[in-house]
């Protein structure tokens, strides 16, 4: 998932980001559920917000969902610009794209 940080604030592209669907996959609609229950801000066709302070929420909820097998790395990955320094608590959840 392509993200970028701003003013302490991690943003997820929207193109990225889960889909609800209602007669969808539990996993996808699960995930979909868990990172919009801890995003600061996830408005409807946009870039999705995080606080720093859910971070380390974010973190888990991403490592979790990789480790079910059920989604792929560049659902449960966050991406960020080559010259972005990714935060300690972003680590094990990330790459430079």
């Amino acid at each position: 998932m392509k993200a970028r940080i701003e003013d302490d604030i991690l943003y997820v592209q929207q193109e990225d980001l889960p889909e609800y669907k209602k007669k969808g996959s539990i996993v996808r609609n699960s995930y979909f559920w868990a990172l919009k229950a801890i995003a600061a801000h996830a408005p409807y066709e946009r870039d999705w917000e995080f606080d720093a302070e859910v971070w380390v929420a974010l973190q888990r909820v991403l490592l979790s969902f990789a480790n079910s097998g059920y989604l792929g790395l560049r659902e449960t990955t966050l991406e960020f610009p080559t010259d972005t320094t990714i935060p300690e608590d972003l680590r094990a959840v990330s790459t430079w794209q």
